[in-house]
């Protein structure tokens, strides 16, 4: 009854989460769910509670954005260094659960021996068929005898042997280091859907700063085009008298700042590509088909936002924490029962005979039964000190996960700030554009009717140029800021299969306001 009783219990603290800071929102002070609409962008909103789904970046409705990242997931070799961490974790869990189980196992010994005439008293001696091995006794040369010695003998054996060993988890040792793997486990199955979460994220990134370079590549070589006509008109009215040298300079100062910027963009042109071809799985000799088009990337009108507590359920980084402070846990009950009275019990069953085919009859067989009991008297505090260090470090990790919660609430915090502003500077940036071009063709008219000359007109294209340059940044800008969002809230990798669906964020009642 007392080791039923025992064997019922497990020594160390049950992992409890630890109580957290309370968070309603994520900023003292309400703030407002709509993100400032501009006149050719549909209103945005952000949808409190809203669940998101695991394919999140086709909100984006880019088909080819969408191939890309399924392609990445097959063939990035950081998903496949995810995957395998997490069969190996799965593995260490079968087994450590294995000692829970009795071992067995069987051995079989044949032997050639020849045992020494001197060491008489060591031989075999009858076996069931009647035959004996012994060392024989020479006659001494006093007695009429011709050896001075005793004989040996030589002879072969045949062991055949069952051994079966328990050891009881009486104190919950062994469960509590199968509780610590189990939650190593966890933590690789979050740090796999971390790695597709953060893939996602940057080929979604990626796409975005791809489609932007594009965009202001194209402007820029019509800016330097049209600077170049105005270079070479100025020129001309500087060879007829209508303009005097520092114009001439003035213009040809402005082509080379302009030309100036074409380096670098295509420079980042080029680091944006090479780490796409990364991000698929590719090499760079081989690129990646897919081009990318901002007008093709498509704004969602309403963004989830997810509640801290949903947050806390959410992401695989607060999650991950959340697996490493109950190994933690778990480690300080195997530290707690190392130091506790263990118990063995082993068992053998076997023959052993001169013939194979009788090691089991009744004079070959045999058996043993073995219980011990161990308790550490004394070991210059090892183990005390090693129970010292695992509460420690069961500290250490519940500090850390409170460190990763209220760095994560933050993340959410800055990348909501982010968004608003980056709707008011695409709507700034949008109205600016849309005057920009109202100019343009007004001043289009103008040449049209001879009111104005050429390069009046080229100044106002250019500045429809630029104005079109700040809008595809600021609507870059806010693409980029919405797949983060999705990133901060973890990404619904819940969703990602059946099992995973049933451990998704409980229900939490919405505020009015966030």
């Amino acid at each position: 009854m007392a080791a039923l009783w025992l064997a019922g219990c497990a020594v160390g603290p049950d992992y409890v989460r630890p109580a957290l800071p309370v968070s309603h929102g994520y900023a003292p002070t309400p703030q407002p769910l709509e993100l400032a609409p501009a006149a050719t962008v549909p209103a945005q909103r952000l949808a409190v509670a809203a669940d998101i789904r695991a394919d999140w970046w086709k909100v984006f409705e880019s088909p080819v954005l969408d191939a890309l990242i399924v392609r990445a997931f097959d063939a990035n070799p950081s998903i496949e260094a995810a995957q395998a961490a997490l069969r190996a974790a799965q593995a260490n869990v079968y087994a450590q659960r294995g000692f829970f189980f009795p071992t067995i196992q069987a051995s079989y010994s044949p032997s050639r021996t020849k045992i020494a005439g001197n060491l008489g008293g060591n031989s075999p001696g009858i076996q069931g068929n009647g035959t004996v091995i012994a060392t024989r006794e020479g006659t001494p040369a006093s007695e009429g005898g011709t050896a001075p010695f005793n004989g040996p003998v030589i002879y072969n054996f045949h062991t055949a042997q069952l051994t079966v060993g328990y050891v009881p988890d009486v104190f919950g040792g062994n469960r509590r280091q199968a509780e610590a793997l189990e939650a190593q486990q966890r933590y690789q199955r979050l740090q796999l859907e971390a790695a597709y979460l953060t893939l996602a994220s940057n080929v979604v990134a990626a796409a975005i700063q791809d489609a932007l370079l594009r965009q202001q590549l194209a402007l820029t070589e019509q800016m330097i085009e049209a600077q170049m006509q105005s270079v070479a008109l100025v020129q001309r009215q500087f060879k007829a008298g209508h303009v005097s040298r520092v114009e001439v300079a003035m213009e040809e100062s402005a082509l080379a700042q302009t030309r100036q910027l074409l380096a670098p963009l295509r420079q980042q042109f080029e680091h944006t590509r090479s780490l796409l071809r990364a991000l698929a799985g590719n090499v760079q000799d081989q690129d990646v088909p897919e081009v990318f088009s901002l007008d093709t990337l498509h704004l969602p009108s309403e963004l989830p936002l997810s509640l801290p507590a949903q947050v806390i359920e959410q992401r695989p980084d607060i999650r991950a924490a959340e697996a490493q402070l109950q190994a933690a846990s778990a480690m300080v009950g195997v530290a707690i029962a190392n130091r506790l009275p263990q118990l063995s019990i082993t068992a053998a069953l076997g023959g052993a005979a001169s013939n194979i085919g009788q090691m089991f009859w009744n004079s070959g067989r045999f058996f043993d039964l073995i219980g011990g009991l161990t308790q550490p008297l004394f070991d210059g505090g090892t183990l005390k000190q090693r129970q010292r260090a695992a509460e420690a470090e069961f500290e250490q990790a519940r500090a850390q996960y409170k460190s990763t919660v209220i760095q994560a609430f933050q993340n959410v915090a800055d990348t909501l700030h982010t968004l608003r502003s980056d709707a008011e500077t695409h709507a700034a940036a949008d109205a600016s554009a849309r005057a920009a071009h109202q100019a343009m063709t007004l001043t289009q008219r103008q040449f049209r009717g001879g009111q104005i000359d050429r390069l009046a007109l080229i100044t106002a294209e250019q500045a429809n140029r630029q104005a079109q340059l700040n809008l595809a940044q600021a609507r870059a800008a806010r693409l980029g800021s919405a797949a983060a969002l999705f990133q901060a809230l973890g990404g619904g990798w819940w969703h990602r299969t059946e099992e995973d669906a049933t451990a998704a964020a409980p229900a939490t009642s919405v505020p009015a306001t966030l």
